[in-house]
């Protein structure tokens, strides 16, 4: 095995696993089905709670 094989490897790994992590994303949103459960998504942390008026 030399190293252009090693590389392909690395790049067949790296695609899998980006491609694994979107397929998870995509089938936990549409189980989910686009209702408002008052869950935050996860780029909102408490600290969005201090700014909101009340």
């Amino acid at each position: 095995m030399n190293q252009s094989d090693l590389l392909f490897l690395v790049l067949i790994l790296i695609t899998l696993t980006s491609l694994t992590v979107f397929v998870v994303q995509f089938v936990r949103s549409r189980r989910r089905g686009g209702e408002d459960d008052d869950r935050s998504g996860w780029w909102e942390g408490p600290w969005d709670d201090d700014d909101r008026r009340r």
